[in-house]
């Protein structure tokens, strides 16, 4: 067993702690705030009708806008409640409730082979130190051999840029481009954000 992630151990801690997510965002998009940033800037990266995965997708706010633009997704996560939250409001996509540390999606039925891999929301940074490596090599054998894996995530987080681009190098993801913004503003040392678009090795 790979050792929990952060969020595991939150949502252990405090199980109340899915459905305050799931609130926060519905209320950020009443107020009108912009949250399809990520989705925008994945499907100008690749033709229509492409197989995407939401790596982490709590309650489907990407991966379900994504489907509605005509892609295949499939999106993962370890919290059931989220799983939920995203089956009831984005219809459509596979969602599948697991560990990204031990994702074996062929294992389950699902085709890997991804165009895309896509990993926002600060994913990263909920991750277990111990499972980090593991978790961008598990991006990498679900990617097509021309796909690429998209990691956006902020600075403060535990997780040093530094450390994470040695890390995907390690697990066979090259970095291609690297972005400060997922409105392709680009990387400097002072970024405090990181859109890391890697392919593989």
């Amino acid at each position: 067993m790979p050792e929990p992630s952060k969020w595991s151990r939150i949502i252990a801690a405090d199980p109340d702690h899915t459905r305050r997510y799931i609130q926060r965002f519905k209320d950020m998009e009443t107020q009108g705030h912009d949250l399809a940033g990520e989705v925008r800037t994945v499907d100008a990266m690749v033709q229509r009708n492409s197989r995407i995965l939401d790596a982490g997708c709590g309650p489907g706010r990407v991966g379900g806008r994504l489907h509605a633009l005509g892609h295949t997704v499939v999106g993962i996560d370890v919290d059931p409640g989220l799983i939920a939250a995203a089956e009831e409001d984005y219809p459509g996509p596979t969602w599948v409730t697991g560990d990204l540390a031990e994702m074996d999606l062929p294992a389950q039925g699902v085709e890997a082979n991804f165009d895309v891999v896509v990993s926002a929301g600060n994913v990263m940074g909920f991750l277990a130190p111990s499972t980090r490596v593991e978790v961008l090599r598990r991006f990498a054998t679900h990617l097509a051999d021309d796909g690429r894996a998209i990691i956006g995530f902020g600075a403060g987080r535990g997780y040093d840029f530094r450390d994470f681009l040695a890390d995907c190098e390690q697990a066979g993801l090259v970095l291609q481009v690297p972005l400060s913004t997922w409105d392709l503003r680009p990387f400097t040392e002072d970024s405090t954000f990181i859109v890391a678009i890697c392919g593989k090795a």
